[in-house]
């Protein structure tokens, strides 16, 4: 409902509403040619399709960057404060958006064409071994299965190169866009960037404080035990543990236990697997998987994301998969992000078609992603054995929560290396990295070892201040799982119920309310740690 504002008239809201309309309409053309021309490099590994999203890129960043529009849209939204909640959001949404880009066209030229030249490294670069190039996923499989220790550290390596490769162009990034939130009055483009996200540094630290801690005496409990089962197994002492004895290479997933997950997949479909799952729980998948590209081909990126070309209809995954537990929860996490983008009710502005946050979706990818490792999913779902799957039920929710445990504190890690790196790109960052790997992660550095290994990490690249969402993602998830289970009942993965709670609650409002409050109104309860530390915690 319209609340008349003291301050406001409805000349001033009809005024308001003109701009709008007429810089969405300049804008939502330019973004979705980006986001098909983006589709397209990322598949194809083409310099020709880059260089298309580059060149939309630039004509985004250059239309937000321009001063009298961003003056316009403070002054528009002074004048209508209180007019009308969905207009406040509009230009609240809009004005964020534009402040991130006020600076010279000489600047977003560097920016894009550095992001673009980032984009193709990662995309393109295919590590060497003495066996030959090697993909992501052959290196993933040496470090899941090889009991070979050379074999192991030199995969474990090859993962690195590409931070070779890339670190100087990220640093010449990281100081060009420090230099642009310098000049719009920030601290540094970490500090810009959380505050033009709606997030407050010192309250996002503080929960990532309160998570490290609850966690502490129990991560230093299974890395002992880790340890003392790699030591087992490749015959050293727990002290010679290091990275190259993990299952990846950042130790962001927890090593396979004696229980083999992906025997439970293997020969089956995961695309069918997943189809069959979402419609289960009311959340139909339509075209999706048309739209998809999901198996590995030349050139494509090598990772895995879920975009929404239009939003609208068209919502677009990009996977490489194969028949296991790894890429079986890759899938239901990307389909997460898009049944919420699906989900979004299409009668909203434009603005406010895009979920409330990108902790929000990530909560949504999270709660589907955990699921190749729930017993009862896997028995319903997947085709395993009831029995098997009861007397599974225990390690696998083990597993389940070793997972988070270790999801959690390589979360730290890349919140701290980041807001270090903008604070001071010059330092000595491969010594810094390998620091807060020992710190939250109790994981031994290799000796003597120098390499730029932070920087293999594509996420400080192409999506900077980004990683934080995962953890608030992540605890958010439970929060929607504890909401699931107390309206739908235990049996929630298989009840379309489910899908129609989360299409009411969180999907559907999109960005008309900001995250706090959607997620008080969905779940009934603030974002809080506490809940989510105690189920990491417990048994």
């Amino acid at each position: 409902m319209t609340v008349p504002s003291s301050t406001s008239s409805p000349a001033a809201v009809e005024s308001a509403r003109a701009f709008l309309t007429a810089t969405i309409a300049r804008l939502e053309p330019l973004h979705l040619e980006f986001n098909r021309a983006g589709w397209d490099a990322s598949v194809s590994g083409s310099e020709a399709d880059a260089a298309r999203r580059a060149g939309f890129d630039t004509q985004i960043r250059a239309l937000l960057s321009d001063a009298a529009t961003f003056a316009a849209a403070r002054n528009h939204r002074a004048a209508v404060r209180g007019a009308d909640a969905q207009l406040d959001r509009e230009l609240e949404v809009l004005e964020h958006t534009l402040a991130a880009h006020q600076m010279p066209r000489a600047t977003i030229d560097q920016l894009v064409a550095l992001e673009t030249r980032l984009d193709g490294t990662f995309n393109n670069f295919r590590a060497t071994t003495a066996a030959g190039p090697m993909s992501d996923n052959a290196l993933r499989e040496i470090l899941q299965a090889s009991d070979d220790v050379p074999l192991r550290r030199e995969a474990w390596e090859a993962s690195k190169q590409v931070g070779a490769a890339a670190a100087p162009q990220l640093l010449e990034l990281v100081r060009l866009r420090n230099g642009a939130a310098h000049a719009l009055g920030y601290r540094d483009f970490y500090a810009m960037s959380l505050t033009l996200d709606e997030l407050d540094e010192a309250e996002l630290f503080a929960q990532l404080d309160r998570v490290e801690a609850g966690t502490r005496e129990a991560f230093g409990a299974y890395r002992t035990a880790l340890d003392l089962r790699l030591s087992a197994r490749f015959g050293i002492t727990p002290e010679q543990v290091r990275p190259w004895h993990m299952s990846d290479p950042f130790f962001q997933e927890a090593p396979a236990t004696a229980m083999n997950l992906d025997t439970w997949f293997e020969g089956r479909d995961p695309v069918q697997l997943a189809r069959e799952f979402f419609a289960g729980v009311g959340l139909e998948l339509g075209d999706l998987i048309e739209r998809a590209d999901l198996y590995e081909k030349p050139g494509k990126s090598q990772h895995a994301f879920c975009v929404s070309i239009d939003r609208l209809a068209d919502v677009r995954v990009l996977c490489n998969l194969r028949p296991n537990e790894f890429w079986m929860s890759v899938l239901l996490h990307e389909l997460g992000h898009a049944v919420y983008d699906r989900g979004i009710d299409r009668t909203l502005p434009w603005l406010l078609r895009a979920p409330a946050h990108t902790l929000t979706t990530e909560a949504s990818a999270m709660l589907f992603g955990r699921l190749s490792r729930n017993g009862d999913w896997l028995a319903r779902w997947a085709g395993v054995d009831a029995a098997e799957a009861a007397r599974a039920g225990a390690e696998l929710a083990v597993a389940t929560r070793e997972q988070l445990l270790l999801m959690t504190r390589w979360c730290l890690v890349m919140c701290h290396m980041e807001r270090a790196l903008y604070a001071d790109p010059e330092q000595d960052l491969a010594t810094l990295w390998w620091d807060l790997v020992e710190r939250f992660q109790l994981l031994r550095r290799p000796d003597g070892r120098t390499a730029p290994d932070w920087a293999s990490k594509i996420h400080f690249s192409l999506a900077p201040v980004y990683y934080h969402n995962y953890l608030l993602g992540e605890m958010l998830a439970s929060q929607l799982q504890r909401m699931l289970v107390s309206e739908v009942g235990t049996a929630w993965i298989e009840r379309p119920a489910s899908g129609a709670l989360l299409l009411g609650r969180v999907y559907a409002p999109g960005k008309s309310l900001d995250w706090r409050a959607l997620i008080q109104s969905s779940t009934g309860a603030p974002l809080a740690a506490d809940a989510f530390v105690a189920e990491l915690c417990a048994g």
